[in-house]
């Protein structure tokens, strides 16, 4: 196996040629003689003159090849009880039915379409043929209130929805179609058209004039053949969670995100053509994009599409049954999956109730995985567990311990070191370079490799301003993080997670991550809250484990204890509240601004993104029991 340090070097020090290398994996209608240029929003263009289709490569070219028995989908939904083996000969049959379509319904090259859809395989079908026509596909995650959809109509102008009946939280039906036409009644843009998926659930589907049934549709259409787009065609209009007012839509193109996903499956994930993955997320998020959808499909591997939550369906031994079932060589998901996991299930007992054998990496992502998650998973699975960081502006991964080049030794609390193609840099607010274990702004000098984002939709200065704007030639990634001797890399959490506290700027993410090290502490959250004295000073909330008997009082002189003990006096952390769960975004994110605000501010939003409003109720409970916070929602 290769060296990972040289080859890094490579693709920092000659970057065309890298990736002109490694775009050769890639089943090109026109290979590009243009590597990358610089485009006038300061963007880079890969392989500009460069002509591809993302479908073909998903689907088509592995049936060509002879694999069209292969298993492409294995969809698992114990909500519903259903469970389908879905081969990439199916997989094309249905996509380029779908595809024709749209095509008979007017849509063509350059047009956008929104996809509202749960975890059900019509959603990929969705986002391959909008793919294979040169569609701009927008998924927005099942289940946004209307207002929020209206919101993405309006910015993004579909042509037409595609939506299902209705999507499924555990046991609670979320009726689509309602939404549906509630945010068409509220957008100023009007969509021609809406095209429904029947899940024959006992759902009553309201009709309107521009309706469409999916079957139907299908079953009427011929298939449709795949169109050539330049590689910098816009793929997806993908729009960062948890915005409010207008929203930034992230632009990714075709070529440059299709070589970097087919580089990242074998070098980052260490998967090989033919092997089973799965990354327990939503198609609505980026992860599912990037990796329940296209980058496995253009891998040739055999995705799992999973429509159920880590516990409860039915319960916490849910996730290893799909793992044994499948025969999933490489796992992704997010540390609150693990953690709501290990809450159930402290001593991981479900888990030896299946065999596991056939998992070789565990990798995790999706905000920072505290030291304890991460070593109660690789003692239970007894497997590498590796921490990464990316984001949806990224695409991909920009740190991680690359298991397909050379498996570093693993640092609990690192995300690694810098992906291939990513020259990574900590930097302080004065500008200069941070020195070791020193934290600062993490940037990426350009070039950005393939896969990163294009622009922001129909917003240019937005996308400039940004991330170009603040440290001209570096991308601004929005996170703080420092490198330590052995240049690992350490995430702390975004830069507004940083308070100041009488003048000292401290990391909520590293208390965070001792109040988590605590035995009988499931979940936490740590942030800044206003201090008449200080400025501000940290809060911290817990979760305790099921079972756990420790009284608040005794838990909170601990906590303090330990924080003082680790960082020391000057992080004047005295609070630690017991609740009873912590408010998420679908996605599985803590809410931790919104708690920050009820604690702070005479008004707040409801964020569009959080998985249960009741919760809202039980923290300002809390609160007031501890004279925190003042109470007036903002209205909206």
């Amino acid at each position: 196996m290769m060296k990972y340090n040289s080859f890094y070097s490579e693709s920092i020090q000659d970057p065309e040629g890298f990736w002109r290398e490694h775009a050769q994996q890639l089943a090109w209608d026109r290979f590009p003689t243009e590597i990358v240029k610089k485009a006038p929003n300061g963007a880079n263009h890969w392989f500009a003159d460069g002509e591809l289709n993302m479908c073909y490569l998903c689907v088509d070219r592995h049936v060509e090849a002879g694999h069209g028995n292969q298993v492409a989908l294995y969809y698992d939904s114990p909500v519903t009880d259903t469970k389908a083996h879905i081969t990439y000969r199916q997989l094309y049959d249905e996509v380029s039915r779908l595809a024709g379509g749209l095509k008979r319904m007017g849509m063509e090259k350059g047009d956008t379409a929104i996809i509202y859809m749960p975890m059900i395989p019509q959603a990929i079908y969705a986002m391959l043929a909008c793919a294979r026509l040169g569609i701009i596909h927008s998924v927005v995650f099942g289940g946004f209130a209307p207002h929020e959809l209206a919101i993405r109509i309006d910015d993004c102008r579909p042509k037409t929805i595609l939506t299902a009946s209705n999507g499924i939280e555990v046991q609670k039906i979320i009726p689509y179609k309602p939404f549906v036409d509630e945010a068409i009644a509220l957008a100023n843009h009007k969509p021609e058209s809406v095209v429904i998926y029947d899940r024959k659930l006992g759902v009553h589907i309201p009709k309107h004039d521009y309706d469409i049934d999916y079957d139907t549709l299908v079953k009427e259409s011929e298939p449709a053949d795949c169109v050539r787009v330049p590689s910098t065609h816009p793929l997806y209009i993908l729009y960062t969670s948890g915005t409010t007012g207008k929203p930034k839509g992230i632009v990714r193109d075709t070529g440059g995100y299709a070589t970097s996903l087919k580089f990242s499956m074998k070098y980052v994930y260490g998967v090989d053509e033919g092997d089973v993955y799965w990354a327990a997320s939503d198609v609505g998020w980026v992860v599912g994009h990037s990796y329940i959808v296209y980058a496995p499909l253009l891998n040739r591997n055999s995705t799992v599409l999973f429509e159920g939550k880590p516990i409860r369906t039915p319960d916490a031994s849910t996730f290893w049954r799909v793992i044994s079932e499948y025969q999933v060589k490489v796992m992704f998901t997010a540390p609150t999956a693990i953690r709501a996991i290990k809450k159930e299930d402290p001593e991981g007992l479900l888990l030896k109730k299946y065999d596991l054998s056939c998992l070789k990496h565990q990798f995790l992502a999706g905000e920072r995985c505290d030291m304890a998650t991460l070593e109660w998973t690789s003692e239970k699975l007894g497997v590498p567990v590796i921490d990464h960081w990316w984001q949806t502006e990224s695409g991909w991964p920009m740190l991680a311990n690359m298991v397909g080049v050379e498996l570093q030794k693993i640092k609990p609390g690192s995300a690694g070191f810098p992906v291939c193609g990513y020259d990574i840099h900590i930097i302080g607010a004065d500008g200069q370079p941070c020195g070791a274990n020193e934290e600062g702004y993490v940037l990426v000098k350009q070039p950005l490799p393939p896969g990163c984002l294009l622009d922001v939709w129909n917003n240019t200065p937005r996308f400039v301003a940004g991330y170009l704007e603040r440290f001209p030639g570096y991308y601004f990634s929005g996170d703080g993080g420092y490198k330590d001797e052995e240049g690992y890399l350490y995430i702390t959490g975004r830069v507004d997670d940083i308070i100041n506290v009488a003048g000292h700027r401290l990391s909520t993410a590293e208390m965070e991550e001792i109040v988590a090290s605590h035995p009988d502490i499931a979940e936490c959250a740590v942030f800044g809250v206003h201090c008449d004295l200080k400025g501000q000073r940290p809060l911290g909330l817990a979760v305790l484990k099921s079972g756990t008997t420790i009284a608040s009082k005794d838990l909170e002189k601990e906590v303090i204890h330990n924080v003082r003990k680790e960082i020391g006096a000057v992080a004047s952390f005295k609070q630690l509240l017991v609740v009873d769960r912590l408010p998420k975004t679908r996605s599985g994110k803590i809410l931790r601004k919104l708690l920050r605000n009820i604690a702070d501010k005479s008004e707040y939003p409801i964020p569009s993104t959080i998985d249960d409003v009741a919760i809202i109720d039980e923290i300002k409970q809390v609160y007031r029991l501890h004279n925190l916070g003042n109470f007036k929602q903002q209205t909206t």
